[in-house]
């Protein structure tokens, strides 16, 4: 009697790959491929994936994990063509890099790398950043069937808006905050002919406004900061989200970037076309001075520079002066704000921020009190201090601010 042999099952479909020079280089990507989708995926050369990915086999690949270190940068060519090749197949690209400079790093995202993650990869990363792409996806499945609504803003150009900086000289001062509702002030300043008002996120790791104002982190963001070389007023403004008709924002990306990917260049232009199109234009730093701070102090006509009275703020005041005195930078332009100001009873506190004035040898601008518990609640609610809860002690400090830096603009344009 004949035994018929039992029919074996087909083998699972490979979901993703790595491609590298050398896997084993990568052990932490091993495990978390592993743990996320078991076996169901491969490992191939540069080479070999360049060849692959023109394949029918391909189809099956929902995302490869490109794993790349210092050694791999000559290959940048071979890499983009990967990159290229994937992306042509709608396959997704998660990069991940090891000593890798910031220039490489850019032309490999701007190459198209929907993902950015570091070696050693941070617990959880692989798989949050599958997650978000897989995401990304169903909105836009969801979105190809649902009616589209108009996205963007139509702006009109001719303008030659005044640039409102804002700097936090330590995490958590209070700079954030205060740059969303200088903004918001500003937009409302007026019932009637209120000034056109533009909020920019520079903070492109950690960047918070889309949070203080509940926005969402659209794509056309990234977009838009990936080829700024080729940005014209329409493609600004459709990466720009509005807040009531009232305030237009430029938020953060929805993905961690090296700060690096700005150039001095990129950041004038972005800066430039902004000021065209807005009356105001305020802008949200990030604590880091990066190599176009400079270009952002140069090119603003107030620049914010938020303190507390705190040995930690400063410090870095200090160091800042003693940066932007040595080359040669206009420091003078820099205009100190105390948050947290000590209240009208409180002498020591006031001798506290006389005697750090004097030390450091600069002017406090403005004091702004302490908002209390009423700011953080406005911030998770998403909503400007004004509508959350406008009696705020900090919210009218902004709102005088607001009012005497568009009566000086009034009166420059007069004066014009």
């Amino acid at each position: 009697m004949t035994t018929i042999p039992e029919r074996q099952p087909a083998p699972a479909p490979i979901l993703a790959c790595t491609v590298s020079r050398d896997v084993q280089t990568f052990d932490l990507l091993i495990e978390d491929m592993e743990a996320l989708l078991g076996e169901a995926w491969g490992d191939l050369g540069f080479e070999d994936a360049l060849t692959f990915l023109s394949q029918p086999d391909a189809a099956s690949l929902e995302f490869i994990a490109l794993a790349i270190d210092s050694e791999d940068e000559n290959n940048l060519p071979l890499l983009t063509q990967i990159i290229a090749r994937a992306a042509e197949r709608g396959i997704k690209i998660v990069l991940i890099a090891e000593d890798v400079t910031p220039a490489s790093l850019h032309k490999l995202l701007r190459g198209g790398a929907d993902e950015f993650a570091p070696y050693p990869l941070p617990e959880g990363e692989l798989a949050a950043a599958v997650a978000r792409f897989r995401s990304r996806a169903e909105a836009a499945r969801l979105a190809a069937e649902t009616p589209a609504a108009p996205e963007g803003v139509a702006l009109k150009g001719g303008g030659d808006g005044v640039l409102i900086a804002v700097h936090g000289m330590a995490g958590g001062c209070g700079a954030t905050t205060f740059a969303v509702n200088l903004a918001w002030e500003l937009a409302t300043v007026r019932k009637n002919g209120a000034p056109r008002v533009c909020l920019i996120d520079f903070g492109l790791q950690f960047g918070a406004v889309a949070t203080y104002l509940d926005l969402p982190r659209r794509e056309a963001v990234f977009e838009l900061l990936s080829d700024i070389a080729s940005m014209d007023g329409d493609s600004f403004g459709q990466a720009l989200t509005t807040v009531d008709e009232k305030l237009h924002v430029l938020t953060a990306p929805a993905d961690l970037l090296p700060l690096d990917m700005l150039t001095p260049e990129d950041v004038k232009r972005l800066l430039d076309t902004a000021r065209e199109h807005f009356d105001f234009v305020v802008v949200d730093l990030p604590t880091t001075i990066t190599h176009w701070t400079d270009r952002v102090l140069t090119e603003a006509q107030v620049y914010f520079a938020l303190v507390e009275l705190d040995m930690r703020s400063a410090q870095n005041a200090l160091r800042l002066k003693r940066a932007l005195q040595s080359e040669d930078l206009p420091f003078e332009k820099i205009r100190f704000v105390v948050n947290h100001a000590p209240k009208f009873t409180d002498l020591p506190g006031k001798t506290r921020a006389k005697r750090m004035a004097e030390g450091l040898g600069i002017d406090f601008s403005a004091m702004l009190p302490d908002g209390g518990k009423q700011v953080q609640m406005a911030g998770d609610h998403g909503l400007p201090l004004a509508k959350q809860a406008a009696k705020n002690p900090l919210r009218k400090e902004i709102a005088k601010l607001a009012a005497e830096l568009y009566a000086i603009g009034q009166s420059d344009a007069e004066a014009a």
